[in-house]
């Protein structure tokens, strides 16, 4: 009992740190590749760019209308699915969405030692440097997130400023080279332009991911029912603000057949512009967009665990809390799962794995926003009064829903089934957990 009261109550965060989270959780490192993996769709892709980001923007007002109904529940998709269907949906969103962290987490250690490794090329040689890089990357950040919510959020603020830097600078630079000319013939997949459209949306979607990131830790957060739904929004808008002009620009600079087969398409803009000092400052701009998502999904991993363990869904060591209020054990054990993924996939000949590891991560988030845009509409037409019109609740949730719905169709036949075969492996635990509630 003595700890117990030694633990002081975290610092609450307010609307700017929040807005970096959403942000900083959004912008990795997989947003500066995107222009050269859409290029070979050609100019139609921004099309796909539209779609998913009025899916990204739709969703958010979702979750921000979630985030006011219930401006204290921790958890986000894990609370407001449990408050809509239940303890066993509600556990099923939690894993999924837990497990789609730490595996996201350990792409982005490989994504943040890529980075680096222009300036040490040793790191693109030496399997036990790039090794130790990437561990010190996400046991450096775990111990950041174990001093509490607060100081997370200041990393995440510098760092969030730190990697929208060289996007800002491509955006306003490189309308001086830009040729409107790269972006014809308009669709060159081969495919028709519906399914062009199509396949260009589901493959940029990745990119939003995290925008549900402040509805988390919601009970460490300033004024939550404004500053949530805010912080969603702006930090969502402000994203997509960013992706969209950075890949116009990008595109209008960079031949598409050229583009197409670049590694670094924002490395290649800043070339052109500046000359070969460019590319080493972008590669620092993609160091700094990993290191700060990576902080940033280490503290979702550890806050979704706890507020599911809170509610007796997950192992009760997950809700135990360090002298700062930080969920210490949640936190360690999520980096230990990202540590041996990142080492599996170390190695050569494992790139397809390592794509099929990010796939796998989007689809786990999606299943939750399916649920939780179903929960919505069940919980706002409970909630609605008579200044609430139902129809605006049916034809919002019912977007979201279809929109999360059309995604995962779009994930791929091997990657659905791979998540389905992970949701169901925690049925066993929640069976566990039931049953050991239950005993005298």
């Amino acid at each position: 009992m003595a700890s117990e009261k030694q633990i002081v109550k975290p610092k609450e965060i307010g609307l700017w740190i929040s807005t970096s989270l959403v942000i900083g959780n959004m912008v990795g490192a997989g947003v500066f590749l995107l222009p050269a993996a859409l290029a070979a769709y050609g100019g139609i892709s921004l099309v796909g760019w539209l779609f998913s980001s009025l899916g990204a923007i739709v969703l958010a007002l979702v979750f921000g209308r979630l985030s006011k109904m219930f401006p204290k529940k921790d958890g986000g998709p894990y609370a407001y699915s449990k408050l809509g269907f239940g303890s066993f949906v509600g556990f099923l969103v939690a894993w999924g969405y837990w497990i789609s962290i730490w595996i996201a987490n350990a792409a982005i250690a490989i994504a943040f030692v890529g980075a680096l490794s222009v300036f040490f090329p040793i790191l693109g040689k030496n399997p036990v440097a790039a090794v130790s890089a990437g561990l010190g990357a996400i046991w450096f950040l775990t111990w950041v997130n174990s001093r509490g919510v607060r100081e997370t959020g200041i990393m995440q603020l510098i760092t969030t400023i730190l990697k929208l830097l060289p996007l800002l600078i491509i955006i306003l630079g490189g309308f001086f080279f830009f040729n409107p000319e790269h972006f014809f013939p308009f669709n060159t997949s081969g495919e028709n332009d519906f399914r062009a459209i199509a396949l260009t949306a589901t493959l940029t979607f990745y990119a939003y991911v995290g925008f549900e990131s402040a509805t988390i830790p919601a009970g460490n957060i300033k004024n939550p029912e404004k500053t949530i739904p805010r912080a969603t929004l702006l930090g969502t808008g402000l994203t997509m603000l960013f992706y969209i002009l950075s890949t116009v620009v990008v595109m209008g600079m960079i031949p598409m057949e050229t583009l197409a087969a670049s590694p670094a398409p924002f490395a290649d803009a800043m070339e052109i512009m500046s000359g070969k000092w460019g590319k080493y400052f972008v590669a620092g701009g993609v160091a700094v967009a990993a290191f700060g998502a990576l902080n940033g999904w280490i503290l979702v991993q550890g806050q979704i665990a706890r507020a599911t363990a809170i509610d007796h869904l997950f192992p009760l060591i997950f809700k135990k809390e360090n002298k700062k209020g930080a969920p210490i054990y949640g936190i360690i054990i999520g980096s230990l799962l990202s540590s041996g993924l990142m080492l599996m996939n170390f190695s050569d000949g494992l790139v397809e794995q390592f794509r099929f590891m990010i796939q796998l991560s989007t689809l786990c988030c999606l299943v939750p926003y399916l649920f939780s845009t179903a929960a919505y509409v069940l919980l706002a037409l409970k909630k609605a009064t008579k200044g609430k019109n139902p129809i605006f609740i049916h034809l919002l949730g019912g977007l979201a829903f279809l929109f999360s719905f059309w995604a995962i169709y779009g994930a791929g036949e091997a990657v659905v089934f791979s998540g389905f075969l992970l949701l169901m492996a925690g049925v066993p635990i929640y069976v566990w957990l039931k049953i050991s509630s239950e005993k005298p």
